[in-house]
């Protein structure tokens, strides 16, 4: 068993780690405090190729897979620079249109993609459906040669910084007559189509926002991969979703475990620095164990999608699970290291507290991940 990168992945993992120095986690704060999107960090990692890195070559990327878009989202996210997009747009987007899209829509989206001009954010969730996707009620239609969109989602990334969004709907299956899921890609421009902000209590770039569609019209070639796409362009991005925030969750905790680390050493008292004292050095110990576990799991789970294993489902969640709950550990330490000063913006802890307890709730909680291993890994009956 190989557990060695490759010499074309730490070549990759130390220029995005140098990319995400020269910004520093105090541009991400500042941009967040701002209102303001990371511009500049996105539009220079797009024209170093480092997000559009699993894009296939033929659309100007770099061939790669989940395993190299892992080490980017890591990287910037040790870097003190976590980009939530980077799991929406390459991740999510990027992956289903290469995977299920016709080869009209891999032409007019890939390359946006592989240099990072095209953002393109992803609307699953709805107000009342929850983590439940049967109950989704967000609606395609056919009229004429095109379809009209109706329904409602919320807490969307990165809305407002996107060029279209990809939707996740229901429509009619003309040989049963039944409902099934689609993914439908629908310009932010379009008619029928609004989204307001949501009032977050996280330090972030990036946005959420709720979406509603009013009978918003889309072209035939709004849909993604055609009617027999359905679940697989679904399922085309779940598994790279929770793989990336994976890797994000792991970036921030090895942030975080770094920060205490530092401060630990440079403040004195009773004649000692504070690392020198169990309390504190004990667990910030735990914490980069547990973040270095995690980082395992990503890798299995990364190599697994790539290698179109039949566990990268599993693997995936275990990697989310595992990841997001080192990482709200680590924080959590690292801001207890650091005292009072763990709650200022100026120590660059803190923030990262609403970021981390995110992830133990999206884009799947802990408790779906739960109930996912304990009925199909464990053979337990469901529970819901």
């Amino acid at each position: 068993m190989e557990f060695r990168e490759s010499e074309e992945q730490r070549a990759l993992r130390a220029a995005v780690a140098a990319l995400a120095a020269r910004y520093g986690h105090r541009y991400l704060v500042e941009k967040a405090t701002a209102g303001q999107p990371t511009t500049e960090l996105w539009t220079e990692a797009g024209k170093l190729g480092y997000l559009g890195v699993a894009v296939p070559t033929e659309y100007g990327g770099g061939g790669a897979g989940i395993t190299e878009l892992s080490i980017v989202c890591e990287e910037l996210a040790a870097g003190g620079c976590p980009l939530l997009l980077l799991v929406v747009s390459p991740a999510i987007a990027a992956t289903v249109i290469a995977k299920s899209g016709t080869d009209e829509q891999k032409r007019t989206w890939l390359p946006g993609f592989a240099d990072g001009s095209l953002k393109m954010s992803f609307a699953i969730t709805e107000p009342d459906a929850g983590s439940n996707f049967h109950r989704l009620t967000t609606t395609a239609r056919r009229d004429g040669d095109g379809w009209r969109l109706s329904g409602s989602k919320v807490f969307i990334s990165g809305v407002d910084e996107s060029d279209a969004t990809l939707v996740v709907a229901r429509m009619e299956d003309t040989r049963t007559g039944k409902l099934q899921p689609a993914l439908f890609v629908v310009p932010t421009d379009t008619p029928g189509m609004e989204f307001h902000p949501i009032p977050m209590a996280l330090v972030s770039p990036e946005r959420q926002f709720s979406v509603h569609f009013d009978e918003a019209r889309l072209p035939s070639d709004a849909l993604v991969g055609g009617e027999d796409a359905a679940l697989a362009a679904l399922f085309a991005g779940l598994n790279p979703e929770r793989i990336t925030v994976a890797a994000y969750c792991c970036g921030i905790g090895r942030y975080a475990v770094r920060k205490g680390i530092e401060y630990a050493n440079s403040r004195s008292v009773w004649d000692t620095t504070l690392g020198a004292h169990q309390a504190l050095a004990h667990p910030l110990a735990r914490a980069h164990m547990e973040v270095d576990l995690a980082r395992l799991a990503v890798s299995r789970a990364a190599w697994a999608y790539d290698q179109d294993d039949p566990t990268a489902g599993e693997s995936a969640n275990i990697a989310k699970y595992t990841a997001a709950e080192s990482a709200f550990d680590a924080v959590n330490t690292a801001i207890q290291v650091h005292g009072g000063n763990g709650m200022t913006a100026e120590y660059g802890v803190g923030p990262l507290l609403g970021a981390v307890r995110a992830a133990q709730i999206a884009p799947v909680s802990r408790e779906m991940i739960l109930n996912f291993v304990a009925q199909h890994t464990l053979g337990l009956q469901r529970s819901y």
